[in-house]
């Protein structure tokens, strides 16, 4: 997948933190740090508006997959959720 480059200003004690998380070996880098935080916001906003169907950890669990693996634009986002009407 083609990465695209984003910058953001983030406050000291945050950027700290994260850090922290990838001293402890959580995540191997910032930037994984900030692509989970994003993947996770998004897969928040999205429940509820979610239709259950069987199994919900499935399901999520595939959105998460989705999400990780198949975004390049809001687009995307919208066909992952079309797909799971």
């Amino acid at each position: 997948m083609t990465m695209s480059i984003a910058q953001a200003r983030v406050p000291k004690g945050l950027l700290k933190e994260a850090n922290k998380l990838v001293e402890m070996g959580i995540y191997s880098s910032i930037s994984e740090v900030i692509r989970d935080s994003i993947r996770r916001l998004v897969l928040e906003k999205m429940t509820g508006i979610i239709p259950f169907k069987e199994n919900s950890v499935k399901e999520v669990r595939e959105l998460r997959r989705q999400l990780s693996k198949g975004i390049r634009s809001f687009k995307d986002l919208e066909e992952i959720n079309k797909s799971s009407n």
